[in-house]
């Protein structure tokens, strides 16, 4: 007769932290997913109307166009960020680390307010631009979103780039080197793979965050040129059409997870403060 299996004293640590997630989390992403389909009815014609109405098409559109012009520029800027932290000693890097996390002792309205004064008519942006002949304005742009939400979204990028650089070997470098291989080349056969996991771990990251962004594009963008998360709140504070709203929102938790998990499957796992635990086997082979 085989012993019953008792369960481990340890996995009672886990269920207050289980149970806080399903009051907070599950319950009401179930009552979302009710509403979407129209429960007790149980009908698709909400998910229908996102691609039929004319207006959500083109908000979804929008958005991912903006996420994937911060996810860019978030990579070009941390890329070489995170490669300078590698390389520098331990009191500079400290020194640039403090400059990463800046954004996350900064309260968001402090941050979208100094943004509307920088961008604004007559702001700093505008005036150097006239001096050259140009009515350059951001404020009330996506262009303006752009650029705001690249700031905040930075050390999303920076942090999982970081621990996948600082995880490379560099004598794989000098040994390339040493055999005759052109700096760029062995940068880009041998650096670049090596660090790719924490490049696709960022921008993922960067990309999921930007499609549900909504302080600063409510504050610096335009109504004319809204966003997802502006969609969602118009519709149910103003519009009380929680049934669309909730199928706008299950669409988007969708394409959130699918690219979690293609990122998980190409580049890692991603932690819930951005660091990535990057796979080490490919680097010693």
């Amino acid at each position: 007769m085989s012993k019953r299996r008792v369960p481990s004293p340890q996995w009672l640590l886990v269920l207050p932290a289980l149970a806080l997630l399903t009051v907070i989390l599950l319950v009401p992403l179930g009552r979302s997913v009710g509403r979407s389909i129209g429960a007790p009815d149980w009908t698709f014609e909400h998910y229908k109307a996102l691609f039929t109405d004319g207006v959500t098409l083109t908000v979804l559109g929008r958005t991912a166009m903006t996420a994937a012009a911060v996810t860019v520029i978030a990579l070009l800027l941390g890329y070489p960020y995170a490669y300078v932290m590698t390389r520098v000693g331990p009191r500079m890097r400290g020194l640039l680390m403090v400059i990463v996390l800046v954004p996350f002792w900064t309260s968001v309205m402090a941050r979208n307010f100094a943004w509307i004064l920088i961008l604004q008519r007559n702001g700093p942006v505008d005036s150097f631009f006239q001096l050259f002949g140009l009515d350059v304005v951001l404020y009330e742009s996506v262009s303006g979103v752009v650029v705001a939400m690249s700031q905040v979204l930075l050390p999303f990028m920076v942090l999982p780039l970081f621990s996948a650089l600082s995880s490379i070997d560099r004598r794989l470098l000098l040994a390339a080197r040493g055999l005759g291989s052109h700096p760029v080349k062995a940068f880009w056969r041998i650096y670049w793979p090596l660090s790719r996991s924490g490049v696709v771990s960022g921008v993922i990251l960067v990309f999921t965050l930007s499609l549900g962004f909504y302080v600063t594009p409510a504050l610096l963008g335009s109504p004319q040129e809204s966003l997802v998360a502006q969609l969602l709140g118009q519709r149910t504070t103003q519009l009380l059409d929680f049934e669309g709203a909730s199928a706008l929102g299950m669409l988007v938790l969708v394409v959130t997870l699918v690219l979690v998990a293609w990122a998980n499957r190409v580049g890692g796992t991603i932690s819930a403060i951005g660091a990535v635990a990057a796979t080490r086997t490919e680097g010693r082979r």
